[in-house]
């Protein structure tokens, strides 16, 4: 691989990027990530590759994409996925799902667990980590003891800069929003760091998760099945094919009596819907086969 260290860095850096380049970076972005980039997101991948090329110290898109496709620089790969990758997300964000959580789905998976079955439970696209530990959150305030039965929680994703900052579970005061005042007392210690206050998640909260990188659009190498699977706000960025095809591919991880949660402003591509019932916002199940 290409030494970073030994690369020019004051170098100017051309300001626009070309119609082929910005094809060869839609091409890249699909076929790396599924990710759709329309002709409207050009400003946003411009000045979010720019960081890239002036970190290479490489002037031009073609230059970075030529760079980029050289095997020696796979690691590159994933700094470029990254980059195009938007991570908007907070604790307990969209509320209802948890709280059907809460009402619904653990009392199934407290019935599961009491007859010593495991309970497994996927957060896909978990990116800086506030979802899977506000469903840690949620169990726990349920079944303070759920830890020492058998019921984890997955959390992946595809950008290994938010998963390392999902493991470490510390979160600055501002992303603390939106976490029941009884919750955040239980489930977090408080640090003062300089001129702000800082959130740790607790152990007890970090034991039900384990985080993995993935990407979605690979092969998955889970061997069982899941009783909820979360995949929220993650689809928009897909074309319908790929949604048709993640989709499927989640109905068949869930157990026979499984969730899926998708986010708010998703919807079921037509050639879904029948394998899913809808039981709540933007929750379904899947469809009884008759």
């Amino acid at each position: 691989m290409t030494q970073v260290a030994s690369i020019p860095r004051c170098v100017p850096i051309e300001s626009h990027i070309s119609d082929a380049a910005y094809a060869r970076i839609v091409e890249l972005s699909k076929s790396q990530a599924g990710i759709m980039l329309s002709p409207s997101k050009v400003s946003m991948v411009k000045s979010r590759l720019t960081r890239r090329l002036r970190f290479l110290g490489i002037p031009t898109f073609e230059g970075y994409l030529d760079y980029l496709e050289r095997a020696e620089n796979a690691d590159e790969m994933s700094a470029f996925v990254s980059a195009l990758t938007t991570n908007v997300t907070q604790f307990f964000r969209e509320n209802h799902h948890f709280d059907y959580i809460r009402t619904t789905i653990y009392p199934q998976l407290k019935t599961k667990l009491e007859r010593g079955e495991k309970v497994r439970i996927w957060s896909a696209g978990c990116s800086n980590g506030q979802e899977p530990y506000s469903i840690a959150m949620t169990l726990l305030d349920c079944d303070p003891a759920i830890g020492s039965k058998d019921c984890l929680i997955l959390a992946t994703d595809i950008d290994p800069v938010v998963l390392a900052t999902a493991s470490a579970a510390s979160y600055a005061d501002s992303l603390i929003g939106g976490i029941p005042e009884p919750l955040l007392t239980k489930s977090f210690t408080v640090s003062q760091e300089a001129d702000a206050l800082r959130y740790h998640v607790t152990d007890k909260v970090k034991s039900l998760v384990r985080f993995r990188q993935l990407n979605l659009n690979d092969d998955w190498p889970m061997q069982g099945s899941f009783d909820l699977i979360m995949c929220r706000n993650v689809m928009i960025y897909f074309d319908t094919a790929t949604q048709s095809r993640l989709l499927t591919r989640f109905c068949n991880k869930l157990t026979q009596n499984g969730w899926l949660m998708i986010g708010h402003s998703e919807r079921l591509p037509d050639d879904i819907a029948p394998q899913l019932t809808n039981v709540g916002v933007t929750t379904y199940t899947r469809a009884l086969k008759h």
